[in-house]
């Protein structure tokens, strides 16, 4: 585990209800409504948008840390208030269209995406932790879609395919037709969180993950990412071999190998040669 570095100030967006704070190579965006357990606002879903294109375009970044503010939720999915202009279904549709996109932003970044996750992360808080490449939870995370109870609305599909990726697709059926969430034990059995740890240790432990990505190969991560989003169905082999060649043809594998013979740690850079 790295000690944690000193984060840059805080820079306040969405009228403080969404904070971001820098290092080299990493950003985190924390959920700043703690009162109302960091529950989405339209204001928050378009800033979240805004900073992945800010991060997508950033070459030097490498990590981006999502996390909520107050200890007690990740964020407890949307605003409710936003649903009391809707007068037709149409405003539903365009509602998630909206969402889909913020959350397909996420899950396209470049860079390596971590939830740190603390207490409740349900509906569009654990959509956002579902976008991520990793989870790390403290022993009061649930997590769930509880919709079927409460609000009597849907999720778009890829949204629930997204989970079911995840968390399995008998743990979303569960989630979402019988209104349970599932806690961080149960999580972590299914492998949808990589670690589960102690309140205290949650920052450290986020950060240790976090080091280790900035010690890594930029192209591994990059292809890697391209071909998980792609998936077995999108597998092309032209495409997957011109970024096979783009990788092995790098300065930064041949740098690899060099430093595995001389026993010495490789110093990345992310060029293709």
């Amino acid at each position: 585990m790295s000690a944690v570095p000193a984060w840059g100030p805080v820079s306040e967006r969405a009228g403080g209800q969404l904070l971001l704070r820098s290092q080299p190579g990493a950003i985190e965006v924390t959920f700043n409504r703690p009162e109302k357990h960091n529950a989405f606002t339209a204001a928050m879903y378009a800033e979240l948008e805004r900073v992945c294109e800010l991060a997508a375009s950033t070459a030097a970044l490498h990590v981006v840390i999502f996390r909520g503010a107050g200890g007690r939720a990740f964020a407890a999915g949307n605003d409710i208030s936003s649903f009391l202009g809707f007068s037709s279904g149409a405003d539903g549709v365009a509602y998630e269209a909206r969402i889909r996109g913020v959350l397909d932003g996420i899950a396209a970044l470049p860079q390596v995406t971590i939830a740190a996750v603390e207490g409740h992360c349900v509906g569009g808080g654990l959509a956002v932790a579902n976008a991520c490449d990793l989870r790390i939870c403290t022993p009061t995370a649930r997590f769930g879609y509880p919709i079927a109870r409460t609000l009597g609305n849907v999720l778009s599909a890829p949204i629930v395919l997204r989970c079911a990726e995840v968390f399995g697709d008998s743990l979303t059926r569960e989630m979402i037709l019988a209104s349970r969430t599932v806690d961080a034990r149960r999580a972590e059995a299914v492998g949808a969180v990589m670690e589960v740890v102690a309140s205290e240790r949650l920052e450290a432990e986020v950060w240790g993950v976090a080091a280790g990505i900035l010690r890594a190969a930029p192209l591994t991560i990059q292809v890697t990412k391209d071909q998980l989003r792609a998936g077995r169905d999108g597998y092309d082999v032209a495409a997957d071999d011109a970024r096979l060649e783009r990788v092995y043809g790098s300065d930064d594998f041949a740098e690899g190998v060099a430093a595995f013979l001389g026993k010495r740690k490789p110093a990345f850079r992310g060029d293709a040669g």
